[in-house]
């Protein structure tokens, strides 16, 4: 196992009713900019109960950030959070309303000539006003951690940044809030978690035990409980199951001491910001193709992923590794996600123009191993398509 240092400060309030922890949470704070999404907290009573919680507080809301957060809209919210000396954020959503709320606080407090030199240049920021959020769709991980993606349109890029002065002061997760939430948004969080621990998990091995059979355990929760979510959407276990594993795949615990790839999410990044496909969508797509086209460097895992989250016992083990492949893009299609571009009406054009913008980026050398050059994200991608 590697060398690491693992931190992660964030308060989670979990089960029925956690909202009502609000009012202490956010005791010392005055000027509170409430974000959320387009609409959805106002039709599932989530943004009721908060607006009656918050009732004493100077609260100024935001609304309209979309499934991938957008750094024009988000600027918006910026200018607002400025003229009203906002210091504390609340975002309540999903994965895209946290993540967006992490550029706002961020942006706030930036100095430089453009808040989106800290995606697209890396420039280091070193104070950020506060974040709480409300969970209400199960799927980024974004609630306890301090990462965030955002989408530029004017570019077409999609980028990521972090800090751990982003991580969330607290995170309230109710599994009751995703009784309402359609089918495709439930099966897109359980395969955006999928995808997660993947990326941490199915690299090479350093020993690592007790990380890879926390990863497997992870996974097996996604492929039993997820379907059962679907089935009956107010079983309230297998929500809390499916909420609580969603958390637990991006905080930092699965990727101590072990190295990462995130080969799939690059790719698919590019893939939305060119073409708008649901995130999620396009780890379907480009997963099978990464293990597929890195099946031999990635074997030693592949075969420990067959064996402890498939249970697959095959004695050949090349075969033993395209059955997990081949189960894993399965499983994507029982969850209703398709697995092809062709399936989404991209054309085979699509490749180039992805490739030439992951080179334009300087995602030149992707992986684990710092060896997934162009060549091999065009065979990855003609693998899907």
């Amino acid at each position: 196992m590697e060398n690491f240092t693992f931190y992660n400060p964030v308060r989670i309030h979990f089960g029925k009713n956690q909202v009502v922890k609000l009012k202490d949470e956010l005791k010392n704070y005055n000027n509170i900019l409430f974000t959320y999404g387009k609409g959805s907290i106002k039709k599932n009573g989530v943004y009721n109960r908060v607006s009656e919680i918050l009732s004493d507080k100077n609260i100024i809301e935001f609304g309209g950030i979309g499934a991938n957060p957008e750094y024009e809209t988000l600027m918006k919210a910026v200018e607002i959070g400025k003229k009203n000396k906002v210091d504390f954020i609340l975002a309540v959503g999903g994965g895209s309303v946290i993540d967006g709320s992490k550029f706002i606080a961020a942006a706030i407090n930036y100095q430089g000539d453009d808040p989106w030199n800290m995606l697209s240049k890396y420039e280091k920021f070193s104070s950020a006003i506060k974040i709480g959020s409300v969970l209400t769709l199960p799927a980024t991980g974004s609630e306890m951690n301090g990462g965030a993606v955002i989408t530029r349109i004017s570019s077409k890029e999609k980028l990521a940044f972090g800090s751990h002065i982003l991580m969330p002061v607290f995170s309230i997760l109710e599994p009751e809030v995703m009784y309402s939430l359609p089918d495709t948004q439930i099966s897109n969080g359980i395969i955006d978690a999928f995808v997660h621990i993947i990326e941490q998990y199915i690299t090479y091995p350093v020993n690592a035990a007790v990380q890879d059979a926390y990863s497997a355990a992870l996974l097996k929760v996604l492929i039993n409980e997820g379907p059962k979510v679907l089935e009956n959407r107010l079983y309230y276990d297998s929500n809390a199951n499916l909420m609580w594993a969603a958390t637990m795949a991006l905080n930092g615990l699965l990727a101590a001491g072990v190295p990462e790839d995130w080969t799939t999410h690059i790719i698919g990044h590019e893939i939305t910001a060119l073409y708008g496909i649901d995130h999620a969508q396009t780890l379907a797509i480009v997963l099978p193709g990464v293990l597929s086209a890195m099946k031999e460097e990635k074997s030693e895992k592949l075969l420990h992923f067959a064996q402890n989250v498939w249970n697959i016992n095959i004695k050949d083990d090349n075969t033993a590794i395209d059955t997990a492949i081949n189960k894993t893009e399965e499983f994507f299609h029982s969850l209703g996600i398709k697995t092809k571009l062709s399936d989404y009406n991209i054309p085979n054009c699509a490749i180039s123009e992805i490739c030439a913008k992951l080179e334009k980026q300087n995602f030149i050398k992707l992986g684990e191993n710092k060896n997934i050059n162009p060549e091999i994200v065009k065979k990855i991608l003609e693998h899907q398509k």
